[in-house]
């Protein structure tokens, strides 16, 4: 099959393994895509040329049609090999997901999905504020959106979004200035007048994701160009199959981020022979179960996110199972690239080595929300709730 023929039919196999070619190429620019923070614009047209942007659109749309197993596996490869494209393609594919759900109004989504099909028109949400932090904590927004005319006025200081310079368009969450307030999701095109970013992002890791501040003055947008809303005195709605599709595919993306420590780890145990010891590193028997724990660990990860994606494509309730997958799989991939740190000895810290460029990409995972500690605290409570 060739890589154009992705666009309109796929296999799980198949995209797995067009992914983990791009992987390689993507690779080789990890350490400065870390090092300069620039968004890597070139990976995204190589992905749309692989057909793999559309990889969760329905067939119906031009997509393939694939489903989360098949998402979750391609995200893991990518990130396997350069983790900031993975993060901002993980993105993308859970917000197109919810359109091929159909619970977009049907306008919005074929504007998207044609600018998807005609090249690179990546989207992510734009919902976290520097004041507010995320929405997962409660809070009204500060930016507001304004009747007049036929147009939306919007105003507003967006915080946190992952990919922002490669974006198309954003999903602004928004408080309406009216008599009942409202929020809304307002589906904005980044290159309206009133648009602008700002560079903020200085994150341990992750640093091509550049997820930086986007500013909105005066953004007029259709009146009906609502994705979602709801009355302001409710809770954010969550949707909660949406949930299930980006607490995995986030996951993978850390996963992903492991393995390659793990890879690299084992490049270096196997390659460098000490003149002390007459053999390979890898010869240890304390290095050799140090390398046992990250097998398990990641074998653990493996499992939990093809179960869980498989679970969700064949229609059966997974319940709560997503958050604990995404509690377990983030801490697995932390304690990995930790223990490479630790195997690797002093090598493990230098930066050709790249294990601590995994190590910091990996604590990047802990600031996504809902935080680890949330989740402990839903859990518990849904725990007392059964027995009480």
């Amino acid at each position: 099959m060739s890589l154009l023929a992705l666009k309109t039919s796929v296999q799980q196999p198949d995209a797995v393994a067009v992914a983990q070619r791009l992987a390689l190429r993507f690779a080789e620019n990890a350490a400065n895509c870390d090092r300069t923070g620039t968004f890597p614009a070139d990976h995204f047209h190589a992905l749309f040329e692989a057909g793999l942007l559309g990889l969760v659109t329905a067939r119906d749309h031009g997509g393939a049609g694939a489903g989360l197993e098949t998402a979750q596996a391609v995200i893991s490869a990518i990130a396997a090999g350069e983790p900031s494209t993975a993060l901002v393609l993980a993105m993308h594919y859970s917000v197109h997901a919810t359109i091929s759900r159909g619970t977009w109004p049907p306008d919005l989504a074929a504007r998207v999905l044609e600018a998807n099909r005609r090249g690179p028109a990546l989207l992510n949400n734009a919902q976290a504020e520097p004041g507010m932090g995320s929405p997962a904590h409660g809070g009204r927004p500060a930016t507001t959106a304004r009747r007049e005319g036929g147009a939306w006025v919007v105003n507003g200081r967006k915080s946190f979004v992952t990919g922002l310079p490669g974006l198309a368009f954003a999903i602004v969450l928004a408080l309406t200035e009216e008599e009942r307030p409202r929020l809304i999701q307002l589906l904005v095109p980044l290159d309206s007048p009133g648009v602008s970013q700002v560079k903020t992002w200085d994150a341990a890791g992750m640093h091509a994701t550049a997820s930086d501040d986007l500013v909105l003055h005066d953004v007029r947008i259709p009146l009906g160009d609502l994705v979602a809303e709801q009355p302001a005195d409710e809770p954010l709605r969550r949707d909660e199959a949406g949930g299930h599709v980006f607490f995995t595919l986030l996951s993978a993306v850390y996963h992903g981020v492991a393995v390659s420590a793990r890879d690299d780890l084992l490049r270096h145990l196997t390659r460098h022979t000490p003149t002390s010891l007459g053999s390979p590193l890898s010869s240890i028997p304390r290095l050799q179960e140090g390398l046992g724990d990250i097998e398990i660990l990641l074998a653990t990860n493996a499992r939990l996110l093809r179960s869980v994606g498989r679970d969700v494509d064949d229609g059966r309730g997974v319940g709560t199972d997503p958050l604990v997958l995404r509690h377990v799989v983030i801490d697995n991939a932390v304690r990995v690239t930790d223990l490479a740190l630790e195997l690797g000895g002093n090598r493990g810290l230098r930066r050709d080595h790249h294990l601590e460029r995994h190590h910091r990409d990996a604590l990047t995972a802990r600031a996504h929300a809902p935080q680890a500690h949330m989740i402990r605290s839903m859990l518990g409570k849904a725990a007392i709730a059964r027995a009480t």
